[in-house]
């Protein structure tokens, strides 16, 4: 099995990692079918410039800049301005020292000792250090904290033991493979420890890392300012640089109008957009002024996932009925362009053990959808072509969050599946409404994506304790199924080798048997930016620019 950190979409120029191309991801290119960048790269001879604001823009903003309370996408960007991490991934995509510099894990996988970096501080003055390592971890899984993302990744986390100022042990419930991961993930960075105890609150609007910028302004709804931090001198090894950023700062502004994302990044007004709208691609990659990416992230693909807990996706006959109704590879040309690559699976296929086998058991098939509802007693129609069964329509109600036009993809969605009778209702929502529904059940269905460095993400979708109670689950699906959850707990023990593929694989099969959702197309990672600026690298948890040391050319 190749494990290769980084993965280009189909057609999709590979990614460059600070100057040099990795040749050990040069295999990934080649399988995907792509063909390196026509786009100029950076000079490898030329001199890195200190100075300077990169002007970038975003399509969303997350609400909160404390990654342990948020789950939102943009935080795999932003994250990585201002926090530091425990471990990170190299560009193998292999754990790497970052602030700890060292650890051990006890042979039954249940202990792990963690030698930390001296000198690190934050941008308070205040010192990392092991108690700051464990306020950490109390922080993230503090109900106070409202964590969505962060509490769910430590969960078998119970406790841990200051050995002295440099040394903390992390005791477990269970051997937890995926532990290391998890600590690597934006949404995972260390905040200070003086504001954790005394200021908890103030993290949303004035988060306190270690990293290589620091909030100079949050204006939530419209932008943040960053500026260079001061003093800073504990990059990990991967970004290939020393010191202080080049950059004085980096101004992010919130523009939510794709074709506007595109037009400023066009005209000069942007230097890097993180979020570059399919319907743009094209023209962005054919010019030679910018550097554009189109990376699959990894984790699960977008997936409408079903209410198993209500009718009717309580029927397994009406869930395999839906999925048989929808045509994903049309649904994923006409909302990408050509730049989304359709799936039937639940897990990324650039997650480490995905298996291939599944490929073509989740198909389109209208008769089919159509049978399996007539003989699931929905063989009415009413006038409108809808399904009726005991005088109830066939009704799917779909929240999203409220916008001036309803989601493509739940309109395209919705357009398929009428074809065999459900009603598909979209329903918006303000977002503090929708996710009153989302943690209370209350949905027959639900859009989205959960991207993640590891497989485990089949454990935080599927697995029966990830469903919401006193902690914040992920399990919207609803699934409960005991064979799924053992299968989860062994891959979730096991170490990195043949006993996790394979429980991985018998995970990813029993999901294609319980069909908790439609898988639609992978989640893409879509940036662009322009050719003066350099030294962009690519993070390897997450595929998103990574600008410490980016620097823009005169």
């Amino acid at each position: 099995m190749i494990n290769s950190a980084l993965h280009p979409a189909q057609n999709s120029p590979r990614p460059p990692r600070r100057i040099a191309v990795l040749t050990s991801l040069l295999v990934a290119t080649l399988m995907s079918g792509c063909s390196a960048s026509a786009n100029p790269a950076a000079d490898p001879a030329a001199v890195p410039v200190s100075g300077g604001i990169l002007d970038v823009s975003i399509s969303a903003e997350p609400g909160c800049l404390d990654g342990h309370g948020i789950s939102a996408t943009q935080q795999q960007f932003l994250g990585r301005l201002i926090y530091d991490n425990v471990v990170t991934l190299d560009d193998d995509g292999e754990i790497a020292p970052y602030l700890a510099e060292s650890w051990e894990i006890s042979d039954d996988g249940k202990t792990y000792t963690f030698h930390l970096k001296e000198g690190v501080t934050f941008s308070d003055g205040s010192p990392w250090n092991a108690e700051v390592l464990g306020q950490n971890f109390e922080h993230m899984r503090d109900p106070a904290t409202k964590s969505p993302l962060a509490a769910a990744y430590i969960a078998p986390y119970v406790d841990g033991t200051v050995i002295d100022e440099y040394t903390f042990e992390a005791h477990l419930e269970y051997a937890y493979t995926p532990f290391l991961y998890t600590l690597a993930q934006s949404w995972l960075g260390m905040n200070s420890g003086k504001a954790i105890e005394e200021s908890p609150e103030t993290l949303c609007q004035e988060p306190i890392g270690t990293g290589p910028f620091t909030v100079a302004d949050y204006r939530p709804g419209q932008g943040i300012s960053y500026t260079k931090r001061e003093g800073y001198d504990w990059a990990p090894e991967w970004l290939e640089g020393d010191g202080e950023a080049y950059l004085d700062g980096v101004e992010v502004t919130l523009v939510s109008e794709p074709v506007i994302r595109h037009q400023s990044l066009v005209s000069g007004q942007y230097d890097l957009t993180e979020n570059l709208a399919p319907q743009n691609a094209a023209a962005v990659q054919e010019n030679p002024a910018f550097e554009y990416q189109n990376l699959i992230r990894g984790g699960s693909p977008n997936v409408l996932s079903f209410n198993l807990n209500r009718a009717p996706f309580d029927d397994l006959a009406v869930r395999q009925a839906f999925v048989a109704a929808v045509d994903t590879q049309a649904v994923a040309e006409s909302l990408g362009f050509g730049t989304y690559s359709p799936t039937d699976s639940f897990l990324s296929t650039a997650s480490k053990y995905y298996d291939p086998t599944v490929e073509g058991t989740l198909e389109y098939d209208l008769d089919r959808a159509n049978e399996l509802l007539d003989e699931a007693g929905w063989t009415e129609r009413d006038s409108d072509g809808f399904r009726i069964k005991d005088g109830e329509r066939l009704v799917i109600e779909v929240p999203t969050v409220e916008s001036t036009t309803p989601s493509p993809l739940l309109v395209q969605l919705q357009g398929e599946a009428r074809k065999a009778g459900f009603d598909l209702q979209i329903i918006q929502l303000p977002q503090a409404q929708l996710s009153e529904l989302r943690y209370a059940g209350d949905y027959d269905a639900l859009a989205g994506v959960w991207h993640t460095n590891t497989t485990d993400v089949l454990f935080i979708r599927y697995h029966s304790s990830e469903i919401t109670g006193e902690r914040i689950g992920q399990n919207s699906s609803y699934v409960d199924d005991p064979a799924l959850d053992d299968l989860l707990r062994t891959a979730r023990e096991a170490d990195d080798g043949p006993i996790a593929e394979d429980a991985y694989s018998e995970v990813q099969h029993r999901l294609l048997d319980i069909v908790p959702g439609l898988p639609l197309y992978e989640n893409h990672s879509q940036f662009a930016y322009s050719t003066a600026v350099q030294d962009v690298a690519v993070d390897t948890s997450h595929p998103v620019p990574v600008l410490t040391y980016a620097w823009k050319a005169e």
